[in-house]
């Protein structure tokens, strides 16, 4: 038990760094709040704290179940977030996502997984740039983020609402499959 809170734990806390992260990315806007965004992952990189696509790439059969407790704690850490009065406003990142269909929100969280574990796989590795770059790429490139996306509904409802949860659910295996993908790119 005592495992599973301190995973909880860690989980909540990523969740909060990707809030902050969020925050940023509303205030600042652009390029700029884009690659600002980035000190999320860094920090939750070297804080080697659980975020689903941070961990959805390096699954095992013996690890698989803990990505529903690391999604459960990202979003409760998002929601904290959400609930600091920054005056930020996520209504237009919110209308886009619940424009957009189910299956496009799968194929544009492909794309941010890639991203994510890329950038882990290096970081790993103590190359820490690629870190700075993939989060910025997957904003300005307009893909998804099942993590970031919690934050954002969570500004704009305090909660997801029904209408944006097939979208939702979508990014999440989105990301997932992203994530796994690099699993078979060719090794130098």
């Amino acid at each position: 038990m005592k495992d599973f809170f301190k995973l909880l734990w860690s989980s909540v806390a990523a969740g909060m760094c990707i809030g902050i992260g969020g925050i940023v990315y509303l205030k600042v806007g652009g390029v700029a709040g884009a690659a600002l965004f980035s000190v999320g992952l860094i920090t939750i990189v070297s804080y080697k704290l659980r975020l689903y696509t941070g961990a959805a790439g390096f699954i095992t059969k013996e690890n698989w179940t803990n990505l529903f407790t690391i999604l459960a704690g990202n979003i409760i850490g998002c929601y904290v977030m959400s609930l600091l009065p920054t005056g930020v406003d996520a209504s237009t990142i919110v209308a886009n996502r619940l424009a957009c269909e189910w299956y496009n929100a799968f194929l544009l969280a492909i794309g941010c997984g890639i991203l994510m574990t890329t950038a882990v796989t290096f970081a790993r590795d103590g190359k820490f740039l690629p870190l700075l770059f993939a989060v910025p790429v997957f904003i300005l490139c307009g893909f998804y983020h099942c993590i970031a996306d919690a934050f954002y509904y969570a500004v704009q409802w305090r909660m997801l609402s029904w209408n944006a949860l097939p979208v939702y659910i979508a990014t999440v295996l989105g990301n997932f499959v992203g994530c796994n993908i690099p699993r078979f790119f060719p090794k130098a």
